[in-house]
């Protein structure tokens, strides 16, 4: 296990794209290859049968095939070589139709399909898991007045739900975009040599059919070897998640700041500390999910441009896939596994989220009381008034309510009672609480 490991990935999504995992992808499109034909009467049931007993990933030399990689350019080569050395060793007639009619290409995509759909089961649980946990943080603190910010200033009050609630907006979105990328995408591979099952004598449909079932993966009108949306697909679906999880991780960030102390990721036993500053706490979920976040755009595009291949198989394009979407997989799945982890349990300190709303003097309501003044004297004269109220109300280091109360163009308009209610937060809520009602019902719809 690398160092790092169980700082940004995801264990169970690790094992899905492990390079035993690999081969063992491409192992199992081998057999059920074999099976597919032997149904079909293109190859011998016996030979199927000695073909799929040795499609194990444990019988073969890892070190010997990466050698055989550098040599061959694709890590199908030298596994179906492998392979066909061990079913000899048994059968030598079965041993002749190992990979029939197939071409390196067709087990590479294929066992590649079949990682994802794992990794992909796993990515849905995570964001199913994330989503029930801001639900109910959403739920928690629907009522928690908080300063709204825009451009990293004071605006205006809402409620801290309301913010969670545009998290598990968003990531609603991201699981119904990962349920519509998996059935486009998850996809059998197989053409042979260029696209056309030629080798298979007229019997390329029956087979493709019975491969499908086998391995239980759609089956395409035709092959794509060079056609890479569904590839791509994947890749920015988990590039748009992996950006959403960012901006959730930055919100958390921005709230731990020692100068705000709104809301803090969950304390333990070794988390978060310093090796020199004995009082840090740390947020280390938000920074590995941030670190994913970076990383991860300048993969997708890499994805992107590797779509520009050419004719029936992709010289170059091809291959910058191959370390390429694994690590958009890994470094996506490991991020949405911390946040799932940590969001739910956040530490929300709601008394420190109601001094901040007096950290201005009352300026965050400037627009509360322009939006009252506006029905006597018109928006442009309200917003005029008060803009230089909050102007004076900087420089003399006082209250706006109070300079507001001294203005005799506002005490015109309003009473001190009415212009006492512009200050109370919960009067100038609009929809939020509401926004949370509909965002958590919305997202118990989908589940």
């Amino acid at each position: 296990m690398d160092m790092l490991d169980l700082l940004f990935r995801s264990e169970e999504v690790e094992r899905d794209f492990s390079s035993r995992a690999c081969l063992q992808g491409m192992l199992n499109f081998e057999a059920a290859l074999a099976r597919a034909e032997a149904r079909a009467g293109v190859i011998p049931v016996a030979a199927a049968t000695a073909i799929a007993a040795k499609c194990k990933a444990e019988l073969f030399d890892g070190d010997a095939l990466a050698q055989g990689v550098a040599l061959a350019g694709n890590v199908a080569i030298p596994m179906v070589k492998a392979l066909t050395a061990l079913v000899a060793q048994e059968n030598k007639e079965a041993a002749q139709f190992v990979h029939w009619g197939a071409t390196s290409q067709d087990a590479i995509d294929t066992g590649l399909v079949l990682q994802l759909r794992l990794a992909l089961k796993s990515i849905e649980a995570d964001q199913d898991r994330l989503a029930r946990g801001l639900a109910e943080l959403a739920t928690r603190h629907r009522s928690t007045i908080m300063v709204g910010r825009t451009w990293m200033q004071q605006a205006l009050p809402t409620t801290f739900g309301a913010q969670v609630a545009g998290w598990l907006d968003a990531v609603g979105r991201h699981r119904q975009r990962l349920r519509e990328t998996a059935r486009r995408a998850l996809v059998l591979q197989f053409g042979g040599a260029v696209g056309t099952l030629a080798a298979l004598n007229g019997r390329g449909t029956e087979v493709a059919t019975s491969l499908a079932e086998e391995l239980q993966l759609s089956l395409p009108d035709i092959p794509w070897h060079t056609h890479r949306d569904r590839i791509a697909e994947v890749a920015t679906t988990l590039g748009l998640c992996a950006g959403t999880l960012g901006k959730i991780a930055r919100d958390i960030a921005l709230h731990a700041q020692t100068e705000i102390a709104e809301a803090f990721e969950p304390a333990g036993e070794g988390r978060g500390g310093s090796s020199t500053m004995p009082h840090k706490r740390n947020p280390v979920s938000s920074a590995v999910v941030l670190a994913a976040a970076t990383r991860t755009p300048g993969l997708v595009s890499t994805m992107l441009t590797a779509m520009v291949q050419e004719e029936e198989r992709g010289l170059g394009g091809w291959h910058a896939e191959w370390e390429t979407l694994p690590q958009i997989v890994r470094l996506t799945a490991g991020a949405l596994h911390h946040l799932a982890e940590t969001a739910p349990r956040l530490e929300i300190d709601a008394d420190r989220m109601r001094q901040n709303l007096e950290v201005t003097r009352g300026l965050i309501y400037a627009e509360a009381v322009t939006m009252a003044l506006a029905q006597d004297i018109g928006k442009a004269a309200a917003h005029t008034l008060v803009e230089a109220e909050c102007a004076r109300a900087r420089k003399e280091t006082r209250h706006l309510r109070d300079v507001l109360g001294e203005t005799n163009e506002v005490r015109k308009c309003l009473s001190s009672e009415a212009l006492e209610a512009l200050f109370d937060p919960r009067r100038y809520l609009g929809m939020a609480e509401g926004f949370v009602d509909r965002v958590v019902a919305s997202s118990k719809r989908s589940e």
